[in-house]
């Protein structure tokens, strides 16, 4: 055979081959990208709270648009913000064996690490949400969507500390699940950043069972009787959505008007707005909980469908204000922002 045949041979044949690798290549992002093409993934999604609650709600909504644009069978969990309850979730969720779990990290790296492992021994692929487990996603993999806890709450007291006007030798009250080691990071967080600028700090320890977060009229009078023992505090900062929202009956059940205190936490929810509206609330820090909710289904469904790698994802925005909260009110009112 010569030299010129067999070049003919050898291009026919390269293109032959490149040919078809490329119609079966062609037809994996075909199939995978087709409407629903999560349909046949099976999801556990933790929302963290009671149904209704301010701040899972936008969670859920999240989560409810990520099934509804992917197709995925997903089991929506509530919990009341008890961590001991969601352990006991997480347990039975592995032990459903679905194709991926979305779970909050409230209960921290050492409660979730065994379940991790046996999730890690099932196949199960992990995300989690809302509150980091960093030990958990280096040991047993899994990704993470949220605001970066302590950075976020430090941060918070910083721009708590400017915008406040306050300065060294002030009062202020934190609130906030300090001894839980992941999720009160972002407490701690703000109350070292208050500390460092000299702001003398008396910290109140909302109950590890998540109840003030489920129902926040139950900390009215823990929060009264510390204004009451502290006339000239200067601010007052919340854990979560649910508590700032409820501001104006903590203020007026402890006889202070709008604008007395300086009122600052987390989140924003129609009670939020109202609350800026009012003058009530001053400041707060946006961790955008809708893609809370819609990334980690997304990244689930990526993850067992596509193989792609787990998404990391720091959902922390920024800071709404006075100024700036009728930006995002009528988000927050259809509970999306």
């Amino acid at each position: 055979m010569s030299i010129a045949m067999r070049t003919t041979l050898l291009r026919s044949s390269v293109v032959a081959a490149t040919t078809a690798l490329c119609a079966a290549i062609s037809t994996l992002p075909a199939q995978a990208l087709d409407a629903q093409w999560c349909k046949d993934v099976h999801i556990r999604f933790f929302v963290g709270g009671a149904e209704g609650d301010a701040f899972g709600t936008i969670v859920y909504n999240g989560a409810k648009q990520a099934a509804a644009d992917l197709g995925p069978k997903v089991d929506y969990i509530f919990s009341q913000w008890d961590v001991e309850k969601m352990v006991q979730q997480l347990r039975e969720a592995v032990a459903v064996k679905p194709n991926g779990i979305a779970m909050m990290g409230h209960p921290g790296d050492a409660s979730i690490m065994p379940l991790a492992e046996q999730a890690h021994k099932d196949g199960i692929k992990m995300m989690y949400q809302n509150v980091p487990v960093p030990k958990v996603v280096a040991a047993f993999g899994g990704g993470y969507v949220g605001a970066q806890q302590e950075q976020q709450g430090r941060a918070l007291g910083a721009e708590a500390f400017k915008l406040g006007g306050l300065k060294a030798g002030d009062k202020a009250i934190m609130i906030g699940p300090f001894e839980n080691e992941n999720r009160g990071a972002r407490e701690r967080g703000t109350v070292a950043a208050l500390k460092e600028a000299g702001v003398e700090v008396i910290q109140l320890s909302s109950p590890p069972s998540g109840e003030w977060a489920s129902d926040p009229n139950l900390a009215i009078p823990v929060i009264t009787a510390a204004l009451l023992n502290h006339p000239d505090v200067k601010a007052v900062g919340y854990p979560g959505g649910q508590m700032l929202g409820n501001v104006p009956t903590y203020m007026q059940a402890a006889g202070r008007k709008p604008g007395d205190i300086f009122n600052f936490g987390f989140d924003t929810s129609p009670q939020i707005v109202e609350g800026f509206k009012g003058g009530w609330v001053q400041l707060t820090a946006d961790q955008q909980p809708f893609l809370q909710g819609y990334l980690p289904i997304l990244s689930l469904c990526q993850q067992v469908v596509l193989g792609l790698a787990p998404m990391n994802v720091d959902t922390g925005a920024g800071f709404v204000t006075p100024q700036n909260y009728e930006i995002v009110s009528e988000l927050a009112k259809q509970a999306l922002r």
